[in-house]
């Protein structure tokens, strides 16, 4: 009889542990499971869509993170350069400075800015093409070799257009972390320059050089508003034509305006003929301005205003080239 007893004490026992390694084996399972939700969060999970911003262009899904991509759009090429993402093929131009290893011929010609190479690009079987406005006409074409996705800026709303842009990028490729330091390493620069812009109480005016001179103030279409809509310089004057190309002046008119501080953008230099931006600029009449009395004619980088703007190191270089003006 104690032998019975003993026995049903050792089957209880038994069985209490078998329960309990079984019990162990669920909740292990259940964190490795969960585990691997967590690390397809961080990589980005697919499909992927992106939705389009512009009227006539399609969304695009991706099923995995695109490899052989083809880049226009030089601000979002340093988007991609910044974040680490290789690229396939470039167009080919005037680079700026830190985007001058693209004109390797380890990086494809797509062709030029406005001229797309389609046979050569269709010879490369890309799976994503990113453009801008400049492309806009030679959309449906790309998009008919490959996803062709838009990730240009918009002059009505420049900062969170660009930021869209950085965006896509990181969604794509996994670059989450990343791009959001860079952004909050952007937003601080950018209310640093804004501050000491509005306590200095000066007034700006923007101007794009090619041997005539158009100057952009803090309208909706304007091209550079932005360095008074965001970067907080007071315009000089808020009588010019709200345009993307801008309102033409004379060096007469732009006394007459008579601006603490001219910026001035060298499209010439940005597109890589010559110029005589400084004795073009610096005229008997323009000396007579505040800006050039006082030391304040402030030349912006071409390269990087006229053809690279809306990338994540471009955005922060152009900010730190104003604070110049502040100094």
């Amino acid at each position: 009889m104690k032998n019975w007893k003993l026995l049903t004490v050792i089957l209880a026992m038994l069985v209490f542990v078998l329960a309990a390694c079984g019990d162990s084996k669920e909740e292990s399972g259940d964190k490795e499971s969960n585990t691997g939700k967590d690390t397809e969060q961080q990589t980005g999970a697919y499909p992927i869509t992106i939705k389009s911003t512009v009227e006539g262009y399609e969304d695009q899904t991706f099923e995995k993170a695109p490899e052989k991509i083809v880049v226009f759009d030089y601000g979002f090429l340093d988007t991609l350069d910044t974040l680490g993402v290789e690229v396939t093929a470039v167009a080919k131009g005037n680079f700026p400075e830190n985007l001058k290893k693209y004109a390797d011929d380890k990086y494809l010609n797509a062709g030029g800015l406005k001229e797309p190479l389609f046979e050569d690009i269709a010879a490369m079987q890309p799976d994503v093409i990113f453009i801008s406005g400049r492309q806009a006409d030679a959309y449906e074409q790309l998009n008919e070799i490959a996803p062709t996705v838009f990730v240009g800026t918009n002059s009505a709303d420049y900062i969170n257009s660009f930021k869209a842009s950085v965006n896509i990028a990181a969604e794509l490729f996994g670059k989450q972390d990343e791009a959001a330091a860079k952004l909050a390493e952007f937003d601080k620069a950018v209310e640093e320059v804004k501050t000491a812009a509005e306590a200095s109480g000066k007034k700006a005016l923007v101007t794009l050089y090619n041997e005539t001179m158009a100057a952009y103030g803090p309208g909706e279409k304007s091209r550079y508003g932005f360095v008074h809509n965001v970067y907080g310089f007071e315009a000089a004057t808020n009588d010019l034509e709200d345009s993307n190309h801008g309102a033409q002046l004379s060096y007469e008119q732009i006394l007459e305006i008579n601006p603490d501080i001219l910026f001035v953008i060298d499209r010439l230099a940005a597109t890589g003929e010559e110029s005589n931006i400084h004795d073009a600029i610096e005229n008997d009449i323009i000396n007579k301005t505040n800006a050039a009395k006082d030391g304040k004619i402030v030349y912006l980088n071409g390269a990087l205003w006229y053809l690279a703007g809306g990338g994540l190191s471009s955005e922060l270089a152009k900010v730190e080239e104003v604070k110049a003006a502040l100094q």
